[in-house]
């Protein structure tokens, strides 16, 4: 299986949706590596990285259901090199 190290950034601008992302990241946690949560409180907004180990597609359907969620943004970067396990 082809996998990418990606990190996936995530603005949560609505708290009511936090439980949802909470849930999705622990429906994909087989392909999470670690996450980083920093509450910006000056402006009310959560700022959420979260790193995975993943095939393209799996990394993509993360970040599409994550931007699809009231008040959350969501945008992956790729690594560039492609491991194979």
């Amino acid at each position: 299986m082809e996998t990418r190290v990606a990190v996936i950034s995530i603005i949560l601008e609505n708290s009511a949706s936090v439980d949802e992302v909470n849930k999705l990241i622990s429906d994909y946690s087989d392909y999470v590596v670690g996450r980083m949560g920093i509450p910006y409180k000056k402006r009310g907004i959560s700022i959420i990285s979260v790193v995975m180990d993943a095939p393209q597609d799996v990394v993509s359907t993360f970040s599409g259901k994550l931007g699809k969620l009231d008040g959350v943004s969501s945008k992956a970067a790729y690594s560039k090199y492609v491991f194979n396990d």
